[in-house]
């Protein structure tokens, strides 16, 4: 038992850590253009698509682990880490060489727009330290901190992952190809 309290420790520092540095440096990285570089206007769709595909695999994995297949949840789980590092990798690609493209909506629709992208990118902080806390719960075998976790990353993650494409559906007419 001292063993993993000393592992979970470790781990739990390092995901502090992670957990502060990625919005800090995605922050920083969104005031850095590079010059000369083609702009990369194909990315948008793409991450777009992995967050589609994000949430439908969200669900895979809550079925796999209702009808007891644990190695399928945990490939599904480990695969969804997986695309969302793609994503952020892609997004940040994106905007280091391609202007932001503002919301043309008017009226009530824009007000929803907002909302949407606020809550999208509040909760998408919050929800690397509970990924990453509730993936080193399963890791360290301990299933009843893992579920306990995962009942409130999960809804979080599906929502992220769902308003992702919502956002994305909502500015694409604005988007300067």
């Amino acid at each position: 038992m001292e063993v993993k309290s000393t592992k979970e420790k470790r781990f739990n520092k390092m995901i502090a850590v992670v957990s502060i540095v990625i919005p800090i440096v995605v922050a920083l990285l969104f005031g850095v253009k590079l010059p000369n570089v083609e702009p990369l206007s194909f990315l948008p769709p793409i991450y777009a698509s992995i967050n589609g595909c994000t949430a439908v695999l969200l669900l895979v994995a809550v079925w796999a682990i209702k009808n007891g297949k644990q190695k399928l949840h945990q490939n599904v789980m480990t695969l969804n880490i997986t695309l969302s590092l793609l994503f952020l990798l892609m997004y940040i690609g994106y905007h280091m060489t391609s202007d932001s493209t503002s919301y043309g909506g008017e009226g009530a629709v824009r007000y929803v727009y907002y909302f949407i992208l606020i809550t999208h990118i509040v909760l998408s902080i919050a929800l690397i330290p509970l990924v990453l806390r509730t993936y080193a719960k399963a890791y360290l075998e301990d299933y009843e901190g893992h579920r306990a976790l995962a009942k409130y990353t999960f809804p979080i993650w599906l929502y992220v992952a769902i308003t992702g494409v919502v956002v994305y559906v909502m500015i694409s007419p604005y988007y300067a190809y």
